[in-house]
């Protein structure tokens, strides 16, 4: 199993690619029906979002974690 680290790595680098594709993407599906543009174009906003989502979460376990293990006070 990925540290909590290696999987917030691969989930930004996922995110980055998918947000950099974007202008690429609009002109692969150029050539398609409307239709299909719309398509894949809904496809590729789920797959942004549910990334970004992902990130998110992980980003928010891995605070998390940070927080159980910072140091506390002595009494």
């Amino acid at each position: 199993m990925l540290s909590l680290q290696a999987r917030i790595d691969r989930a930004q680098r996922l995110v980055r690619m998918l947000e950099e594709d974007a202008p690429l993407l609009a002109l692969r599906i150029a050539p398609l029906p409307p239709e299909q543009q719309k398509s894949v174009k809904s496809y590729a906003s789920r797959l942004r979002e549910q990334a970004r989502a992902e990130l998110e979460k992980l980003l928010v376990q891995g605070s998390f974690l940070d927080f159980n293990n910072s140091p506390q006070a002595a009494d």
